[in-house]
């Protein structure tokens, strides 16, 4: 039986407190074990699974055929890293659901192209899930069919599929002894080799997503109870996984022993535990800011209180740098940093190390602004919005019959021909990824009357593919992989061009420079991938049919010249 917390009693007596001080290391999980008893008689459970969207897959997702007959899509004008999903979980609460989903606005960002939520009343998990933004999937009547104390929500990014619905989290299953629901925020990197032997024991899989493979692990586990199970299948996986669980009477957090992606603990006013992606979302419900969950540790939440334990000994951690770089909001706390100071601190870094004359600075909007801020104050220029971005551009768009240069551009960037007019203008953006999107802005700036047009990146080269949860083309598309900083200039159109330098980030960072994952930067991988691994934007992961071994640009990067100069200068630095 779920357990039902009424706001006033856990006001009064705080029935969640933390199992342990934050400062002490975690207890060893064999010492943990030794208080937990088994169930020895499970009774029966009842699981209400539904699904259900708001719009059709065509009203989300459309692609179109361009005059040369290659596949044009809005992500040639979205030419970002993509973060794959942000998770949330609530213990505790009487609206436990529509904190989720408010929660899940907060996050919107992480992922916008599918949400879904998991509630648990009366020992039933019922799941409604949807394709589009979070405000397209629920509404008013849909959260009413969502009651209990408990729940967890997901927001995912994906590419497009005809069966995205489907893989769209959390995901429930059923098996032995209950019914378990689970949102997963990251990649598993021995995926295809999991799901192989699974498989072959005759497991039947319904999606194509990673996160099934955790279930299916714990649905065949001989161990007791459920949280052992969870530790079991954590230690057959591997990669980078930020996940909670819901059961009919717990919730789990599990975080990877490196800490790729990230995962925050917090408590509202009443005594409810939540979990986050972001601190952003702590903030949106009222929940205070506790601490993080920590690399390759367990939190689970019940009736009795909150217990941590250690998953496994776990390495040094490697948590993933463009949280602060890109994904992250500027107003979350990310791995125990300011997300805003970080992007501020890396603005100023670029007008120390790459200074030029110019007469304004301006930032590629949204993502760029703070690092912009940071890199005018420093220069003593003034900063102004050279650049007007659309908040209300779609993920699709009818382009006019006579074609128009950079028109998917356009129609998101409008850029300030007061401001720019005449003028030395230095803009900021956060990475360059294929280089396409960076050539239009620069044209557009020019267009507009900019006499000179300064890049600045807020992040060294990308030159590697990432495999832990981030959407990243084949290391041969990566423009960095390609060329050299002179030859992207070139390719852009910019005057001048300068990425953050790798030494300044590591520098800046200090003592936690060696806790931060670099693979994007450098090709060195905390856990090497092996063999074929697919990407988050693979096909496979959307749920098209199809052999794994079709999927084109999701191995591992190919060295190329490029890339074996800054490996070496990596190593010997």
């Amino acid at each position: 039986m779920a357990a039902t917390v009424s706001t006033a009693s856990a006001a009064a007596t705080n029935k969640y407190p933390l199992s342990q001080p934050l400062d002490k290391p975690f207890c060893s999980l064999s010492q943990k074990l030794l208080s937990l008893s088994p169930k020895t008689h499970p009774k029966p459970y009842r699981t209400l699974i539904t699904a259900s969207s708001k719009n059709p897959l065509n009203d989300v997702i459309s692609f179109k055929k361009s005059a040369d007959n290659t596949l044009d899509s809005y992500f040639d004008d979205d030419d970002k890293p993509r973060e794959e999903c942000g998770v949330v979980g609530i213990y505790g609460d009487s609206e436990a659901s529509r904190l989720c989903y408010l929660a899940l606005h907060a996050l919107q960002h992480r992922g916008q192209e599918g949400a879904g939520i998991v509630a648990v009343n009366d020992d039933v998990l019922k799941s409604i899930t949807g394709v589009g933004l979070v405000s397209d999937v629920f509404n008013e009547s849909k959260l009413d069919q969502l009651p209990g104390d408990m729940a967890i929500g997901h927001v995912r990014y994906s590419t497009a599929g005809s069966s995205m619905l489907k893989n769209v989290q959390p995901f429930v299953a059923s098996y032995k002894f209950g019914s378990v629901g689970v949102a997963h925020n990251g990649n598993l990197v021995n995926y295809k080799l999991l799901r192989s032997e699974l498989e072959e024991n005759g497991s039947i899989f319904n999606t194509s997503s990673d996160t099934e493979v955790v279930l299916h692990l714990i649905a065949i586990s001989k161990a007791r109870p459920f949280l052992l199970r969870i530790v079991e299948a954590c230690e057959k996986i591997e990669g980078a996984y930020s996940m909670v669980f819901v059961t009919e009477d717990k919730l789990v957090a599990v975080r990877d022993p490196h800490g790729f992606r990230p995962l925050v603990m917090g408590r509202r006013s009443n005594g409810a535990v939540v979990f986050a992606s972001e601190t952003c979302a702590l903030d949106l419900i009222e929940a205070t800011y506790e601490r993080e969950v920590n690399p390759g540790e367990v939190v689970v939440v019940d009736k009795d209180g909150v217990q941590s334990i250690c998953l496994m000994p776990h390495p040094e951690r490697k948590s993933c740098i463009f949280e602060h770089i890109y994904f992250a909001l500027p107003n979350s706390v990310v791995f125990g940093r300011s997300v805003y100071e970080s992007r501020r601190a890396f603005g100023e870094i670029l007008a120390t190390e790459a200074p030029v004359e110019c007469d304004v600075v301006i930032a590629v909007p949204d993502s760029g602004v703070v690092a912009a801020l940071g890199y005018a104050a420093k220069a003593g220029v003034p900063f102004q919005q050279g650049l007007i971005r659309s908040h209300y551009v779609g993920r699709t768009f009818i382009e006019p019959s006579q074609k128009i240069r950079d028109f998917g551009v356009k129609l998101k960037l409008s850029p300030v021909r007061a401001v720019l007019e005449g003028k030395r203008v230095v803009v900021v953006d956060d990475s360059i990824v294929r280089g396409t999107t960076s050539s239009k802005i620069v044209r557009l700036l020019k267009e507009a009357g900019a006499k000179e047009v300064h890049m600045r990146i807020a992040s060294p080269p990308i030159i590697a593919s990432c495999y832990y949860g981030v959407d990243t083309p084949s290391s041969d598309e990566l423009i960095s992989n390609r060329m050299s900083v002179e030859e992207i200039k070139e390719f852009i159109g910019s005057d001048s061009l300068a990425f953050l330098p790798m030494d300044s980030l590591n520098k800046l960072l200090g003592n936690d420079s060696k806790s931060f994952c670099y693979a994007c930067f450098s090709g060195n991988y905390p856990v090497e991938p092996t063999g074929k691994v697919k990407r988050i934007g693979d096909f496979m992961d959307d749920g098209l049919s199809g052999d794994m071994d079709s999927i084109d640009g999701g191995w591992l990067p190919g060295s190329s010249r490029v890339q074996k100069t800054i490996l070496n200068e990596v190593r010997t630095s």
